[in-house]
């Protein structure tokens, strides 16, 4: 029977041979969480009464929407059905599955010696399942292959099973199969990995070397930080030094998560938990730092990872502008939770004042916003989402532009644009789909290679600009929903992009400026134009709005005055006498026009802004829900 933590004592802090530290890595909804449920119930550190589904994910949002968000760790015992006096400490660490928050993976990955590649048994492997295996492989973590969901009636594990064992150059018996909803294969789940994980390595009497792989903040007991100690050991009141910022702290609390935190006096070599300082700035606990003792402390940092780098740009504006303050502090609180998050404010004519807000992807924005919403209780509208683009002029200067108003006027020598290396795995039966809807957005067949002989998988280099807004909807729709995408950043090239300006009146509405290619400008400009003519309420005077690309007009369309009938009154007489009133009414609009603003509604920005509505390229699909 599996180990409970009130017949099986721990193990000594200073015996790493019986630690396991592991992850389980997959495609998004291919059972990640629900694995991690029947993990916390066979080991018994949740009791059943207390038990409810996802209890790793502690978000609202992620619970509504099935998906995780950030990664937990938890500890359990664990003792092998071959060895029953042998109580092993199993470290999990769930991740979440979807490419957006690949870093919060590669983050989990840094502090494991092995992992657990999920698949599903009905869907077989997608893109992410690729992406996170390549990341596995990296950092030279062993691999234990799963294919979950046995119990659904179409799941095929034979035919999957095959298809993993080639991919990762194992036997096909090697594959385990478990169900994850009715704990079937669970358990030899466990005992393989006591048995193949291998024992984390470090040296117990060396200075103290701890890496921090995540950390959160808690508005009670200020930043908490989870880390995993790597060599020496870390004791409570001691006094720790962060190894990259020189800061200094006294731990107030140290202790694992089981899974609720639960304080400990110590910890030792490849033991992962959380430190808690009293340090209320998130930024002092870098993720990727090195902790180490004041002390006779470490000389050599351990090697961290890079930071995470925004992808996507979007600006952020409270409906009500006194609300902005509010904004501020809410984004100043969510980055204490989210390392990942940037910020700057900028200010709009039409807007007002708001920020510019660097996400990860689509995904990351629509959750950051819903949490502002919910959580702050805030009003927002979002401006459609652009990427970083760095622009040459020819007398050598260089713009890096992540908003179309910072777009400089004047002799351009090259614009550079994000590129990224984009994998799709499909059907084969949708290959040509999908090699047009790549192509159309000005995408380059990089490679293409046949998983099985119903499965492909197709590398494509496309522009970032091109898929962060209706891509993954437009592919999803052409391919029935079967194929799945992951894509990740490979550097830059020189591409013909121009800014598109929408004047209304001949006023230039920075809101709606938008940077395309050149190619794609027109039918931008004559969509926003089409979209702007039926918004805009009409006026007194007749109302040009025009899409420009420097001085020169490439759309127009007129939204018309609102006209009085002046002759009502004029029953009969001469015509010269409606004329002249006619003529009147002319010279009064005429001057109306000159003096008069366009009101553009709260509404219009709203309906041509939000991120539902196509943006530049999107050709009038909607954005990536």
């Amino acid at each position: 029977m599996p180990a409970t933590p009130s017949n099986v004592p721990e193990p000594s802090r200073t015996d790493p041979a019986l630690i396991r530290n592991f992850c389980i890595i997959a495609h998004i909804d291919h059972g990640k969480s629900t694995l991690a449920d029947r993990m916390l119930q066979l080991t018994g550190i949740v009791e059943d009464r207390q038990m409810r589904a996802q209890y790793l994910d502690r978000m609202d949002i992620e619970r509504e929407r099935g998906i995780t968000i950030k990664s937990q760790a938890v500890r359990m015992p664990w003792a092998p059905t071959e060895a029953e006096d042998t109580p092993h400490i199993l470290n999990m660490i769930d991740t979440p599955g979807h490419v957006d928050f690949t870093y919060e993976v590669s983050r989990s990955l840094a502090a494991c010696e092995g992992c657990v590649l999920l698949v599903d048994a009905a869907q077989g492997i997608e893109a992410q399942t690729l992406a996170n295996l390549y990341l596995a492989m990296e950092h030279d973590l062993t691999i234990i292959p799963v294919l979950n969901k046995i119990d659904l009636p179409a799941a095929q594990p034979e035919k999957f099973a095959a298809e993993l064992a080639h991919l990762i150059g194992c036997e096909v018996e090697d594959v385990l199969k478990v169900s994850a909803k009715t704990g079937e294969g669970v358990k030899e789940l466990l005992d393989e990995v006591v048995r193949q994980v291998p024992q984390p390595v470090g040296d117990a009497k060396a200075p103290a070397r701890a890496m921090i792989f995540d950390s959160v903040y808690d508005a009670y007991r200020g930043v908490v930080t989870y880390i995993k100690v790597v060599d020496g050991q870390l004791g409570k009141r001691e006094r720790i030094r962060m190894m990259s910022t020189n800061a200094t702290h006294e731990l107030l609390e140290i202790g694992t998560n089981s899974p609720e935190m639960t304080a400990a006096d110590g910890l030792g070599v490849g033991e992962v938990g959380y430190l808690i300082t009293g340090v209320k700035d998130v930024r002092q606990s870098k993720v990727g730092d090195t902790v180490t003792s004041f002390t006779k402390g470490a000389e050599q940092a351990l090697p961290g990872y890079k930071d995470p780098k925004p992808m996507v740009f979007s600006g952020l504006y409270p409906l009500d502008g006194s609300d902005y303050p509010e904004l501020r502090d809410a984004l100043d609180k969510l980055q204490l939770n989210d390392a990942a998050l940037t910020y700057e404010p900028e200010n709009s004519v039409a807007l007002g004042f708001g920020f510019r807000v660097g996400f990860l992807g689509l995904l990351h924005l629509e959750v950051i916003r819903a949490r502002l919403e919910r959580e702050f209780g805030l009003d927002l509208i979002a401006t459609a989402p652009n990427v970083v683009y760095r622009v040459e002029m020819e007398d050598g200067t260089e713009h890096q532009v992540t908003n179309p108003s910072e777009f400089p006027t004047g002799k351009i020598d090259k614009v550079h644009e994000p590129v990224v290396r984009a994998t799709l795995i499909a059907p084969s039966e949708f290959v040509g789909a999908i090699m047009e809807l790549c192509q159309s957005r000005r995408g380059s067949l990089q490679g293409m290679d046949y998983l099985s002989e119903d499965r492909v998988e197709l590398r494509y280099t496309l522009p970032l600009a091109e898929i962060v807004f209706d891509f993954f909807d437009a592919l999803k729709s052409r391919t029935r929903g079967y194929a799945s995408l992951d894509y990740e950043p490979t550097g830059e090239q020189t591409a013909d992009l121009v800014k598109v300006d929408i004047l209304l009146q001949g006023d230039q509405v920075d809101a709606f400026s938008a940077i395309v290619h050149k190619d794609k400008a027109y039918s931008y400009g004559s969509r926003m134009a089409n979209k702007l003519r039926e918004l805009i309420p009409r006026q007194q005077f007749e109302v040009p709005i025009q899409a420009a690309i420097g001085a020169r007009i490439i759309a127009r369309e007129t939204v018309r005055a609102i006209r009085k009938d002046v002759l009502a009154k004029c029953y009969g007489g001469d015509i010269s006498r409606k004329r002249k009133l006619l003529e009147k009414q002319k010279e009064g609009k005429k001057r109306m026009k000159v003096v008069g603003r366009v009101e553009v509604p709260q509404e219009a920005f709203i309906a041509a802004l939000s991120t539902d509505s196509a943006g530049p390229g999107a050709e009038g699909a909607k954005a990536k829900k």
